[in-house]
């Protein structure tokens, strides 16, 4: 059993109040908060050992570049990579996806198919739209069920020797829907395609084996697991990193420069143009440490409760509906009720100290799907509490009582 109230006392920002109201946090699909472990990383870095990493011989440069790279041992043991060097430290999430599709609208042909799924976020749609426009490629994309599962049926028909390329999200950010990844990895490697897993969601409720998954790319944000923004990894085979066209441009990530050519660094360099996120990086590790200390386990039996309890509460309320009811889903719960706009539910309860998000959630064909405008988002982390969902049920019923 966790020590809820001494995890919660390691987040500084689950002390305050909103609008006169204890804090109540449930936008962490959004972005996390932060232990104050991690943000003592990131000031003191700044306090300590300021300096650019990978360039200097001076004493502060040699330290910051050592406590960078023993962030990328720990991620590299973390996801279980077989290779530091195929961690590529990215801005997060998005930037990982738009690496890698950037690099195959070059290795990719007219004829060739690229599959997504119905149940991505815009940053796994929308690089692939632009891989296949410059190519000639052709995007397909998994349907979804009513209950928000994919459509595994119809990806077995899509798959050929024209595949090229699978990107799917490990866990919808809008349903919460865990999605059988192993299965999708295992089909598009019979056919010869490379896999891309988005796994912005699923880091901080699952404990990820990138080996064990067997999937060629992985993509994470920090954010999203107690982490700063702004800092995030692409996990890539060696061999499809070694593949890729360089992504950026400028220092670092080459071997020589002269004005008639110019040849690039080995990996991870040849993807870290520019000086990086040095203090996010290095906190970076710093929450990988504090995950650990906690146990994913532990966390994940938390946040499963959670789901099952305030599942049971919402639905007590009349004319609340839930989207996303897939047997497997981790601690999401997008809903509506009938009759009024989102938006102003999420308006009423912030009003009371709950902080929930609201509106398509970077999800609009999902929105598309159930034609409905978005949904009120509410997403627990092993933080929150049965108590919090409590308030925040009440706070839900007031806003019915007012806007109906």
């Amino acid at each position: 059993m966790l020590d809820i109230n001494k995890i919660r006392a390691d987040f500084p920002i689950l002390k305050q109040t909103v609008n006169g109201k204890a804090l109540v946090y449930f936008d962490n699909a959004a972005t996390s908060q932060k232990p104050q472990v991690v943000i003592d990383a990131v000031a003191n870095y700044y306090k300590t050992i300021n300096s650019n990493i990978h360039r200097g011989v001076h004493t502060l440069s040699q330290l910051a570049t050592d406590a960078y790279e023993v962030s990328r041992q720990k991620i590299q043991t973390h996801f279980n990579a077989q290779h530091t060097h195929e961690i590529i430290f990215t801005r997060g999430t998005t930037e990982s996806i738009n690496l890698v599709a950037n690099g195959f609208s070059q290795l990719l042909n007219k004829g060739d198919e690229v599959i997504i799924s119905h149940l991505e976020h815009h940053s796994n749609i929308v690089p692939w739209q632009l891989a296949c426009e410059k190519s000639g490629a052709t995007l397909k994309v998994i349907p979804m069920n009513d209950k928000g599962a994919l459509q595994m049926a119809a990806f077995d028909a899509f798959l050929s020797d024209k595949t090229k390329v699978v990107a799917v999200n490990h866990i919808s950010n809008t349903l919460g829907t865990i999605n059988p990844v192993k299965e999708i990895i295992d089909k598009a490697h019979k056919v010869g395609a490379a896999v891309l897993i988005d796994g912005a969601q699923a880091a901080p409720h699952l404990k990820v084996d990138v080996q064990a998954l067997d999937c060629d790319f992985y993509c994470v944000s920090a954010h999203k697991m107690y982490g700063p923004t702004g800092i995030g990894f692409l996990y890539g085979k060696e061999v499809w990193l070694n593949k890729l066209p360089p992504y950026h441009g400028g220092g670092e990530m080459i071997k020589t420069v002269t004005f008639e050519k110019t040849t690039y660094a080995d990996l991870p360099h040849k993807f870290e143009a520019g000086t990086p996120n040095i203090a996010g990086g290095i906190a970076f590790g710093t929450c990988i440490d504090y995950i650990n200390s906690i146990g994913v386990e532990n966390m994940a039996q938390q946040e499963k409760e959670l789901l099952a309890y305030g599942t049971e509460k919402l639905l007590e309320i009349d004319g609340l509906k839930i989207y996303g009811t897939a047997a497997k889903k981790t601690s999401v719960i997008s809903f509506n009720i009938e009759g009024i706009h989102p938006f102003d539910i999420g308006s009423i309860v912030d009003k009371l100290g709950v902080a929930v998000r609201t509106g398509h959630h970077c999800t609009q064909p999902i929105m598309d799907f159930y034609k409905i405008p978005g949904t009120v988002r509410a997403s627990f982390s092993f933080y929150n509490t049965k108590a919090e969902i409590d308030v925040f049920v009440e706070a839900v019923k007031k806003a019915k009582m007012m806007l109906s």
